[in-house]
């Protein structure tokens, strides 16, 4: 299975990007997750651009969706072919906005104990001898 997937993931990555849709924006095929049977593909994009172009390209995807389910099927060669399902993938902007959060706590933390100061200057103050 995990080899259909990657093999759907590159060729349906490949047919995007040549797409002459002009809603079809940036696109990224991220992950397809493909059911046992064969039947059914989650296909999870990440989309470059504002909320009306990611909605835009969602909606050329699902135009596009007979064209790019005939190249995979010419491909991938199997008794059935997957029935394709666009997803927006927002795990990476999820992953932006916990980062941004996580830089944020750590700056408050390191203003509030002078985590930034050199370690060394600390410790050479009471050595005295």
């Amino acid at each position: 299975m995990e080899r259909f997937q990657k093999l759907a993931r590159e060729v349906l990555g490949e047919s995007i990007q040549i797409l002459k849709d002009p809603r079809v924006g940036f696109v990224t095929v991220t992950e397809v997750r493909i059911t046992h049977d064969l039947r059914h593909a989650k296909v999870y994009v990440s989309i470059f651009g504002s909320e009306e172009e990611r909605a835009l390209s969602l909606e050329g995807l699902e135009s596009a969706k007979t064209h790019l389910r005939g190249v995979l099927g010419r491909q991938m060669r199997t008794k059935y072919l997957p029935d394709l399902h666009f997803h927006l993938d927002t795990l990476p902007e999820e992953a932006e906005h916990l980062e941004r959060i996580f830089n944020k706590i750590h700056e408050e933390q390191a203003a509030g104990s002078g985590i930034d100061q050199d370690p060394e200057a600390e410790g050479s103050d009471g050595d005295a001898g």
